[in-house]
C-alpha cells in the first residue's frame, strides 16, 4: 500500500501536466517569405502558458483560418487561394485528428465556392460548414458527412454592392462567419459593403437562406470584419477593420435582428499612426472584450456593461511582434494566444479574470506568419 502510495505522489506532477496540456492547431500563410509550410500543432499548458512544438502537422496553401468539430475528431481549414481546380475559387480541407500526435490526415479537400476565403465555422450539429470568401464577395455552406469529409457547397451566396471608400469598398468583401447559440443564425461582417449580413441555417440540409431582416448596418466607411456575440446572446459587438471602433448591438436571438446602440474605438486617444483592427473576443461571463489592433500592434481590453452592452476601453498591451491578424481565448480563459503575422511569432499574455486585464509572459514562439489558433476539446 505504502508504495502504491509513494508510486502516486511521483506520478501525480505529470498527471497534472498531462490535465493541463491542451493540443492546439495553429494556421499560417504559406507564401515564400514566412517558411511555413502548413498548420502547425502544439501542446499548451493553460496553468503556464507554455507552448510545446509538435511540428508541421500539414501541408497546405495558406490554411490560414481553422476550425474543429464538436466532436473533435476532424478539423477543417480554409485555403486562403484564388484558384481551384481551374476555376476561381478556394478551398476547403478536412483533416482526421490524431490526438496522441497532433498529426493531421487529410480526408477530403472541396471548392470553397468563391475565391479567396478567408473564415470558416462549424455548426453545433457537426453537420454544416460555413465559409466567408474574401476576394470573391461571397458566403457558402458545404455539408459534413458522418465521416468527418466535405460534400461540395449546399449553398452559395453572392453579395452584391459596395462602400464609400473605393479603394477598399468598390465590390463585397465577405469576411467572417459566427453562428449563434440557438443555431439557427449564421452572421457575417462584409467589408466592402458596411453590412454584417444574416442568414437562417438549416443543418439538416447544410443551407443557408437570407434572414429577414436581412442585415445590421455600420457607419458608412467603416468596413465590418469579424464580430462577437456576449453569452446570453443579447448583445454582438462587430469590429470594424478601417475605422479601427466596436458597434455595440442589441440582438434578438429570436428573429436574428440586430440594433446599434453605440460605438467606440479600439485605439487609445493618444495614438496617430496608422491602424486597422482583426479579430475579436469576449470571455465566457461576458464581462471583458478584447480586439487586436494592426498597425498599433496591440490587443485593446473592454469592460462590458452587463445592462446595456456598452463598451468601456481599459487598456491597449502589444503583442509583442507586427501585425496581430487574430488571438484566441484559451479554453480555461487564463490566457490570450496571439500570431503576430509580420513578424513570424506568437505571443501569450496572461489574463486577470477580475480586471480583464492582460500581462505580456515575454516568451517569442518563433512561427512563420502565424493566423489563428483552433484548440481540440
Amino acid at each position: 500500500m505504502k508504495k502504491k502510495l509513494l508510486l502516486a505522489l511521483a506520478l501525480a506532477p505529470l498527471f497534472s501536466a498531462l490535465l493541463s496540456a491542451q493540443l492546439v492547431y495553429v494556421g499560417t500563410y504559406t507564401e515564400p517569405q514566412s517558411n511555413s509550410k502548413g498548420i502547425y500543432a502544439y501542446r499548451f499548458d493553460n496553468k503556464t502558458g507554455k507552448m510545446a512544438p509538435l511540428g508541421l502537422v500539414a501541408e497546405g496553401p495558406n490554411p490560414t483560418f481553422l476550425a474543429v468539430h464538436p466532436n473533435g475528431k476532424f478539423l477543417y481549414a480554409i485555403n486562403e487561394i484564388d484558384e481551384y481546380k481551374g476555376k476561381k475559387s478556394g478551398a476547403v480541407t478536412a483533416y482526421s485528428i490524431d490526438k496522441a500526435t497532433g498529426k493531421l490526415t487529410q480526408l477530403n479537400q472541396v471548392s470553397s465556392g468563391a475565391a479567396g476565403p478567408c473564415h470558416i465555422v462549424i455548426d453545433a450539429t457537426g453537420k454544416a460548414a460555413l465559409v466567408a470568401n474574401y476576394s470573391g464577395g461571397a458566403f457558402a455552406s458545404l455539408p459534413v458527412m458522418a465521416d468527418g469529409k466535405l460534400g461540395e457547397p449546399a449553398s452559395v451566396i453572392q453579395l452584391e454592392g459596395s462602400g464609400p471608400n473605393k479603394a477598399r469598398q468598390a465590390a463585397p468583401h465577405a469576411h467572417s462567419v459566427v453562428l449563434t447559440k440557438n443555431n439557427k443564425f449564421v452572421f457575417g461582417g462584409d467589408l466592402g459593403t458596411d453590412r454584417v449580413m444574416s442568414y437562417r441555417l438549416d443543418p439538416a440540409t447544410a443551407k443557408i437562406a437570407p434572414n429577414n431582416p436581412a442585415f445590421g448596418m455600420v457607419k458608412p466607411g467603416s468596413g465590418p470584419r469579424h464580430l462577437a456575440f456576449s453569452p446570453d446572446q443579447k448583445h454582438a459587438w462587430v469590429l470594424s477593420e478601417m475605422a479601427s471602433t466596436i458597434t455595440t448591438f442589441d440582438f434578438d436571438a429570436n428573429t436574428g435582428t440586430l440594433k446599434d446602440v453605440d460605438v467606440i474605438s479600439t485605439l487609445p486617444s493618444d495614438f496617430k499612426g496608422q491602424s486597422t483592427t482583426a479579430e475579436i473576443e469576449v470571455d465566457a461571463k461576458g464581462q471583458h472584450v478584447y480586439a487586436s489592433n494592426r498597425g498599433h500592434d496591440s490587443i485593446a481590453v473592454f469592460d462590458v456593461d452587463s445592462k446595456t452592452g456598452k463598451l468601456k476601453f481599459v487598456q491597449a498591451v502589444t503583442t509583442s511582434g507586427s501585425i496581430p491578424r487574430a488571438f484566441v481565448l484559451d479554453p480555461s480563459g487564463n490566457f490570450i494566444l496571439a500570431g503576430n503575422q509580420k513578424t513570424n511569432n506568437i505571443s501569450v499574455l496572461r489574463i486577470d479574470k477580475a480586471t480583464g486585464k492582460l500581462t505580456p509572459l515575454g516568451d517569442r514562439i518563433e512561427l512563420g506568419a502565424p493566423v489563428t489558433f483552433a484548440f481540440v476539446k
